[in-house]
This record gives C-alpha cells, structure tokens and sequence, in this order.
C-alpha cells in the first residue's frame, strides 16, 4: 500500500520524512544515510535519471557499483517508507501528492515576486520554511543548492517587508524585515529594510537605533562601516539631531523612502 497524499518531506533544517499513514515525522534515524541522500537528491533534483544519480551519489566508485549501491538504496528506502519514490522511463520522481518543504519555500517567493498576488499569501513563512537546507551535510549538489534557496529566502523577506510597509501594515513588514535580520545578522540590505520600514511609518528614533545598533555590530564582528547606500538613509534624521541639539527627534520629518520600498503594482485586497 503507497504512502497515500498526506506525505511530505522536509529537508529544512535537517531530514525528515511524514508519511501518509501517520501525522508523526519520522526522523533521519529511521532511514539510513544512503536512502537519506537518496531523498534528498531526487527532491532537488526534480527527475534525475538513474545513471546520472547513481554517479552523483557514489561517484568515487566504480560505475557497475554505484548501480549497484542505487539498487540497495532503492530497496531500503522502499522498505521504509513504500511508494515514495517511483522509475518513470528511466529516472526516479516522487510520488504524486508527495510534498517538499523547499518547493513550499520556492512556491512562497514566487507568489512574492508576482505583483498581482495578495499580501494574505505571502505573509511571513512559518518557522518550518526558514531553516538552513539539509545543516551538515557538505556534498557539493547540497552546498550550490544551499545557497540559492538562502538567497532566494532573503530576498523574498525583504520584497516582503517592502510590500507590507508599502500597504500601512508597518508591524507585519516589521516582522518579515526583522525574520531577515535574524536569518543573516551581518546581511545589510536586511537592515535597511528595517530601517527603512521605521522611515515609512514616521518613527524616525527607530530608525537611527536600528542604525547604529547594525553600525555596532559591523565595527565590532568586520571592523568595517556601513555603506554610503545605508548611511544616506539616516543623514537627515542625523541633521535634525543637530539642529535640536538632542537624541528625540520624534518631531523630525522622516526622509523620502517611497522609492526604496518595492510597491504592488495592483490594490490591496
């Protein structure tokens, strides 16, 4: 009997299979390291066929071993967890229905990236959907993979933000700049959508602390300042300062950052 619709593989944030019997997860310890990469493999790959994932994965060896070592992976895995990975004309797919977090996460930013799609879709993901791709594992499919759905996340977070801020809902934009933020700590242009959301919405002070508190940090972990691009964000808030001669500058006008904030092209629905 197959694993039915329910199933779902999570590679965010370490492996993980739930199958379609049962709402609990099974953990990476129920499968064995070589059904793992197996897994793995295929969801990132989409349709690999078998010759090419059997190099892939066992590249070391010799061609009629790597088969070989395909073979037994393909009869464990199908021991664990039956109908989850199916041959179509000489390449190896998912089952139909099976889910993958990290299509979830493409799928996100997708509907970030579409000026027609609604702010209630594209809200901040949940915890499941921010975790770094498959943590310890080092081949190199899972090293170039790792990276362009880092990218993909961060970006996706501050078009978020921008959205968000773009439409009054200061708060929820400041959740998503500030998921940015704790995703990559040193990562600038995290910060200026932080700051720049403060700007939107007239809290000039929240802008200058989120400032120099990056400022900080960055002197302190690079021994480095921030960009010209993040310092002209709070050059008039600074001059304001000057001109009342303290820290409140509650009162200031807060600087034009209408053209830093990516905007819908279509109404808010």
């Amino acid at each position: 009997m197959g694993i039915g619709s329910r199933a779902r593989v999570a590679l965010l944030d370490g492996f993980g299979v739930r199958l379609g019997t049962t709402d609990a997860e099974a953990g990476a310890e129920e499968f064995p390291h070589c059904v793992q990469r197996l897994v793995a493999h295929i969801c990132l790959s989409g349709r690999p066929p078998r010759a090419a994932i059997a190099g892939q994965l066992w590249p070391d060896v010799p061609e009629d071993h790597a088969h070989g070592s395909l073979r037994s992976a393909l009869w464990r895995l199908q021991k664990a967890a039956p109908g989850l990975v199916e041959a179509a004309a000489g390449c190896l797919v998912l089952a139909d229905g099976v889910r993958v977090d990290i299509r979830e996460l493409s799928d996100w930013a997708g509907r970030v990236r579409d000026p027609r799609s609604r702010l209630e879709d594209i809200g901040v993901p949940d915890h499941g959907l921010v975790g770094e791709l498959l943590p310890g594992w080092y081949d190199d499919w899972v090293l170039l993979e790792r990276e362009r759905l880092r990218q993909l996340r961060m970006h996706a977070l501050e078009q978020v933000a921008g959205r968000l801020a773009a439409a009054g809902r200061y708060s929820d934009a400041l959740q998503a700049a500030y998921a940015a933020v704790r995703a990559e700590p040193l990562r600038e242009s995290a910060h200026r959508t932080v700051v720049r959301v403060h700007l939107a919405e007239g809290n000039a002070v929240e802008a200058l602390r989120a400032y120099e508190q990056f400022r900080a940090m960055l002197a302190d972990e690079l021994a480095v300042q921030p960009s010209e691009l993040m310092a002209r964000l709070v050059h008039g808030i600074r001059g304001s300062e000057r001109t009342q001669g303290r820290g409140d500058v509650a009162g200031a006008p807060a600087p034009d950052v209408a053209a830093g904030l990516p905007r819908s092209r279509v109404p808010v629905r």
